[in-house]
């Protein structure tokens, strides 16, 4: 089970690849300014997880549209992240959980994907500005995307 509805939203560093490097990206600098969108993800190059990182359903769309802030999150690391996403297109910012901290954290590590070891699930997470964790849900499968019309509803209730 993800983390709760209502608990205070364990706050991290991750890092990112960009043109210019890794950066990094800390969930706190949010608070007070915006809600946080956390798309848990098992793989990079995998054909659900691009479907949901290249916005298919408009779901990401809509989020930044409700003036969130959107981060796609694996285990993987920002390398393999940043050639999965200038080879598809992706332009939603993915963060490395490299050591797997934020998906312990977040309760949202899937123990065994494809026989390799431990992943992300597939989860979303709403972060309201005030760092209050107000939509969390894992998907019964890793093939299963989430659900984006709860995911607008969560941040439009916000």
């Amino acid at each position: 089970m993800p983390i709760s509805v209502g608990a205070k939203a364990p706050d991290f560093t991750l890092k990112r690849k960009t043109a210019e490097g890794l950066q990094d990206v800390k969930l706190s600098d949010h608070f007070g300014k915006e809600p946080v969108v956390l798309l848990f993800f098992p793989s990079v190059f995998t054909g659900p997880c691009t479907e949901e990182m290249c916005d298919r359903s408009g779901g990401l769309a809509a989020a930044r549209k409700l003036g969130a802030a959107v981060y796609g999150i694996s285990t993987d690391s920002p390398f393999g992240q940043e050639g999965w996403a200038k080879a598809a297109g992706i332009e939603v910012p993915l963060l490395s959980d490299y050591d797997h901290a934020v998906v312990k954290a977040y309760d949202v590590e899937f123990p065994n994907f494809a026989g390799i070891g431990p992943s992300a699930a597939r989860a979303a997470i709403v972060v309201d500005k005030d760092g209050v964790v107000t939509y969390s849900v894992q998907t019964p499968s890793l093939g299963e995307l989430p659900n984006f019309d709860e995911i607008k509803a969560a941040l439009e209730s916000a």
